[in-house]
């Protein structure tokens, strides 16, 4: 119902303005009140709309906005025999279709090949030159990387010196931990200990344990390089690891330790690009594994165990519905969980030197006192906002109404708000740039896919301004933390959710450059009012900068940042229909020419086999891309004409 209707009734305006008599002046002092009291009314509406527009909105436009949904039926599109992600759905605004075109024309598979100059034609044969020589050194690059299948029936297990060792653990506690609770860190510590003084007395489930934490913490700290041994031992740990969850299902799988050993895999997976897009398959046995040993009742409701066990078990399932959220989002498929499945509470606020086995009563620090768990429980505050996201978004009957998008605004906007409040307020206390960062990074990517839906219906409809400004406002957030060498070196390496994040950021910033340099050529106020367009112009500079750097540390598929500089000449443009030819095709060499050189620099490090170079397709070099691929590979971005 209408909040404006029982105040002001059509009836009522048509009744006063069709009256002619003359009015006594009690009856029109009368109607003075009448309408000053009307005025204050409306004054408390428009309040009230601010707040939240829809509550402002006429009927009409409220049906307008509950009639919007998600994915239709007719959207529903397979990508390399997979649905398509959230991501992909982006890049298939209509405003990208002129950077294909010019994509296309540039590298001689578009309509305009009749125009062409001699000097543009040069450059096509370049292009064509560079682009084979990088898929040959990045195909070469990727035939030192372990294959997906073990080498061998006892593949190495060994774990580096153990000062190196030492140091990637305490990396992995000091940053990774605080957002994953997966492991108690006095026993961990202890059972390390044990791994080193006695290794025999270790089995094969301790040992994948402590050597996924060692290679993930390894992601920042090694310094190696991309193709490093290190890097490839790492790797083998994590196929290892899979292979060992993989097993029959013996006790050794199916308890606390084997769901740890999980969920380091999960995690390493996505840090590793190691299937790093597949994970959801993945969390399927996880969440049922967890549940099969009770972890979605809360331990209250379980026979009698330690308060140390307690806290593991609580800390560990919402662990495991963080992962799970975050590889539904991605996935742009249901989270197969609800509110309604479990009623495990949350953990206790305390640092883990507070629990042991000994534990017998337990005094929790207040929520504003930083601990070693604080941090997830500030995830744990928004997770039912995100769930009910990723269920509307990626539900097979649900529709998401515009009224439920800007309450979940609302509420993952907080939840970012006392993220960073805690943060600044707790910095003395040991929270660090990394924490805050990782914190947000897992709120607040979740206001892309959010209002994806509604950002290309903005151009035409105004209504939807305010899902445009929330999605870049996000992006942009995403695209420049705080200053973090951990964090930076994390986002510049990792695939999965972190790789996923950015492509979100990319395609809504790029999305509303292309937009904005438009508005200003129809308007005729290109080159006079830049400000703006500079500050969106920067950004995209910083993320090409970035995925610049991605290569360097292992992604192979150049396509990025190609894109990315085309965008860029388009936004140059003062007249989009003139840009020539020989301008995109020369940013797209430009482009080549770099992702070459920072290529060859890196087989130049390491001994390369020669590739078969018989089958140098699109399909060879980037149908790999998410196995060990760190990229932002964009493969949506380009129609499937482009052939090179």
């Amino acid at each position: 119902m209408s909040a404006i209707a029982p105040l002001v009734p059509q009836a009522d305006y048509s009744t006063t303005t069709s009256h002619k008599e003359t009015r006594s002046p009690a009856h029109t002092q009368e109607i003075t009140s009448d309408l000053r009291d009307l005025r204050q009314r409306v004054r408390n509406l428009e309040e009230v709309a601010a707040l939240n527009p829809v509550h402002g909105l006429a009927e009409t436009g409220r049906h307008i906005l509950t009639r919007q949904a998600g994915l239709r039926d007719s959207e529903i599109t397979l990508k390399k025999t997979r649905l398509l992600r959230w991501s992909d759905w982006m890049g298939t605004a209509p405003e990208f279709q002129s950077v294909y075109k010019c994509f296309a024309d540039a590298c001689g598979s578009g309509e305009s090949t009749s125009i062409r100059s001699d000097e543009t034609k040069a450059l096509i044969i370049e292009i064509d030159d560079l682009y084979k020589k990088c898929k040959r050194i990045a195909k070469s690059l990727k035939i030192n990387r372990p294959s997906r299948c073990l080498t061998s029936p006892r593949p190495s297990l060994e774990p580096p010196p153990r000062e190196i060792a030492d140091a990637m653990i305490t990396v992995y506690f000091r940053c990774f931990e605080s957002a994953n609770r997966i492991l108690h860190e006095p026993s961990f510590w202890a059972e390390y200990r044990r791994f080193w003084e006695d290794p025999e007395s270790i089995n094969t489930g301790q040992r994948l344990k402590i050597l996924l934490c060692i290679g993930i913490g390894s992601s920042l700290h090694d310094e190696s390089g991309p193709d490093s041994e290190l890097r490839g031992q790492v790797q083998q740990w994590i196929y290892t690891a899979q292979a060992w969850l993989s097993g029959p299902l013996e006790k050794d799988r199916l308890d606390l330790p084997g769901l740890q050993i999980h969920c380091l895999a999960m995690l390493a997976r996505q840090i590793f690009s190691i299937g790093g897009d597949l994970v959801w398959m993945s969390m399927g046995s996880l969440i049922h594994r967890a549940m099969q040993i009770g972890l979605h009742r809360d331990p209250k409701r379980l026979p009698s165990m330690s308060i140390l066990q307690a806290e593991v078990r609580r800390r560990l399932w919402y662990t495991i519905l963080e992962l799970l959220v975050q590889s539904s989002l991605d996935s742009a498929l249901p989270p197969r969980i609800s509110l309604e499945d479990f009623d495990t509470e949350a953990p206790s606020n305390n640092n883990d030197d507070e629990i042991s086995e000994s534990t017998t009563a337990l005094q929790t620090h207040p929520r504003g006192t930083y601990t070693s768990t604080a941090m997830q429980l500030l995830l744990i505050d928004s997770l039912p906002s995100r769930l009910r996201i990723v269920q509307l978004l990626n539900g097979l009957h649900s529709e998401l109404a515009y009224p439920d998008v800007l309450v979940l605004t609302s509420e993952i906007t907080s939840a970012c708000q006392e993220c960073n409040k805690f943060a600044v307020g707790n910095k003395s206390a040991g929270v660090t740039a990394f924490h805050r960062n990782m914190c947000d990074y897992l709120v607040r990517r979740f206001l892309i896919p959010l209002h994806c839906p509604f950002t290309s219906e903005a151009r035409t409809n105004p209504l939807f301004h305010y899902s445009q400004k929330v999605a870049l406002d996000a992006a942009l957030a995403l695209v420049s933390p705080e200053p973090d060498e951990h964090f930076s070196r994390l986002i510049a390496t990792s695939g999965g959710m972190f790789r996923e994040g950015l492509r979100y950021a990319m395609s809504a910033i790029t999305l509303e450059l292309l937009v904005q340099a438009q508005e200003q050529r129809d308007d005729g106020t290109f080159g006079t009012s830049t400000r703006q367009l500079d500050f969106l112009k920067q950004a995209v500079h910083d993320i090409t900068a970035l995925s610049w750097e991605r290569i360097r540390q292992g992604e192979t598929n150049i396509k990025g940042p190609m894109f990315l500089g085309i965008v860029l000449g388009m936004a140059n443009s003062a007249d989009k229909d003139a840009l020539c030819e020989r301008t995109m095709a020369q940013n797209a060499r430009d482009s080549l020419i770099l992702c070459h050189d920072i290529l060859e620099t890196r087989a130049r490090a390491v001994s390369l086999p020669s590739p078969n170079n018989d089958s140098l397709t699109s399909s060879s070099i980037d149908g790999d891309q998410d196995a060990f691929g760190l990229d932002l590979s964009l493969d949506f971005f380009f129609p499937a004409v482009v052939e090179w």
